[in-house]
């Protein structure tokens, strides 16, 4: 069984946080349609290394992607090879590290700000390089390649929440604010992409720290949020997902069965239970 994805990784957001602001998301936790999972980051806890974490399911010791200078295309199998290897299509709104690892390296803005292209491994893609980019125009650059190409997989990467946490901090009304305005800019969206029956996971990189920053082994640093969408997932409180399986569940949703990743246990539905799961979220719409 082959579903559409949407992964959206909100950089930089610790778990605590997600929990206490993302008042959109967690109101679908309460009407049954998401759920809502503790997940520890691998290390070192830095953007770009787990950027290659949660597409391609290796850690950054084994993938050599350990800290965020490392300017290069990735050596993995990733969500965007496999699926592309499966005839499927691609597509990103993100900051342009991820063009960095898994198109043109290193990233030419005129080359590659706007991109379409049926041979990169992100064939759709409009990449943003300044931090301060505005999360309410991502999501529009987001729906904009949803309307337009229609990809089975969609990445969606918003930066505002990393950089207040970089300029006030974890513990600052700065960076649980801007979680508020991004949770509100995602409830435009989030109704629109339910009802037609995407699969979406909600996740982060890593976490924040008092110290304005993050990189090594705090629990806010580490401690990320995972909520999963839709009628392929069981819901099940009692799973434990790892950062390392978002790439195998997200093949698995994709239909790539032969993609050897590790997936989360019970995460997903049988077959058998996925038409029941589905009315629950459709109806309420």
């Amino acid at each position: 069984m082959t579903d559409k994805v949407i992964l959206i990784v909100l950089d930089g957001l610790a778990y605590k946080v997600a929990e206490q602001c993302m008042g959109f998301v967690q109101s679908l936790g309460e009407q049954g349609w998401a759920t809502l999972y503790k997940v520890q980051c691998e290390l070192p806890s830095m953007s770009r290394p787990l950027y290659e974490t949660i597409l391609t399911g290796v850690t950054p010791a084994v993938s050599g992607i350990v800290h965020n200078q490392v300017v290069r295309n990735s050596n993995q199998k990733s969500v965007f090879s496999l699926a592309r290897e499966a005839g499927l299509s691609t597509a990103a709104a993100a900051f342009h590290w991820f063009s960095e690892l898994y198109n043109e390296s290193p990233y030419n803005a005129v080359r590659d700000r706007h991109t379409a292209d049926t041979e990169q491994l992100i064939q759709y893609g409009s990449f943003y390089h300044d931090g301060q980019y505005p999360d309410g125009h991502l999501y529009l650059d987001a729906e904009l390649l949803r309307r337009r190409y229609d990809p089975d997989f969609l990445l969606i990467h918003p930066m505002s929440i990393d950089e207040a946490g970089h300029h006030s901090g974890l513990d600052s009304s700065h960076y649980r604010n801007t979680t508020r305005r991004s949770d509100k800019e995602l409830s435009e969206y989030l109704p629109t992409w339910i009802e037609a029956g995407y699969q979406i996971i909600i996740t982060a990189d890593h976490g924040m720290n008092t110290d304005k920053s993050h990189g090594g082994a705090l629990a806010e640093e580490r401690d990320i949020p995972l909520y999963v969408i839709g009628n392929r997932f069981s819901h099940q409180a009692a799973c434990a997902p790892k950062q390392t399986e978002i790439c195998g569940v997200i093949c698995e949703l994709l239909g790539l069965l032969d993609h050897s990743k590790p997936v989360t246990e019970n995460l997903l539905l049988n077959e058998e239970r996925e038409q029941s799961q589905h009315k629950v979220i459709m109806g309420a719409w």
